[in-house]
């Protein structure tokens, strides 16, 4: 499964959580595919959308929120594991898209490609919900049974030809914040 499509079928399922996406091309294909004010993209900070997204979670336990992140990206910060272990939110729900390699600036392999089993190291962490899919069936399965945890999608490299995001990085933070601030009726 390519990550798009991935993307695509994790924001069909999303209903009216939060996202919060990682950097570079899977914001691109998440805002191709379903841009809504509820996406928070970023834009620069690689390894942070895990991190956020938890913040954000502990923040707002009244909400779902979702963060998509990249394999990369969550080995740069593997700390948030531990710390979802820890505070363990109901509410919060990471998403790896695993596809073995830096796909934003140019695909060279991570070092997941070698030997490094991310379900494991979730696992390892202490996250109680630890799931993994390897095809839309399967991702579809874990979206409507997993309320929280980690979910590690297995999907191939690639970038979509999408656009860039039209926002300023300021606009994205205003409509998000408008959103998640609002109360839940």
């Amino acid at each position: 499964m390519k990550r798009a499509e991935a993307i695509a079928i994790i924001a069909r399922g999303s209903g009216d959580a939060l996202i919060v996406c990682n950097i570079g091309y899977p914001c691109r294909e998440l805002a191709a595919s379903f841009d809504r004010d509820e996406n928070f993209y970023m834009l620069g900070s690689m390894g942070l959308a895990s991190s956020i997204g938890l913040g954000l979670a502990m923040a707002r336990p009244e909400r779902k929120v979702m963060a998509l992140d990249g394999d990369g990206s969550v080995l740069m910060n593997l700390g948030t594991l531990s710390t979802m272990a820890c505070h363990g939110p109901g509410n919060y729900l990471l998403i790896v898209l695993d596809n073995g390699v830096y796909g934003s600036t140019g695909s060279q392999p991570t070092p997941i490609c070698a030997r490094t089993d991310l379900t494991r190291m979730a696992r390892a962490a202490g996250i109680d919900v630890v799931e993994e899919a390897r095809d839309p069936g399967g991702l579809r399965e874990r979206l409507a049974s997993m309320g929280h945890g980690v979910l590690v999608v297995k999907v191939e490299p690639g970038n979509a030809d999408v656009p860039v995001i039209d926002l300023s990085p300021p606009d994205i933070l205003r409509r998000f914040m408008d959103v998640a601030a609002r109360p839940r009726r």
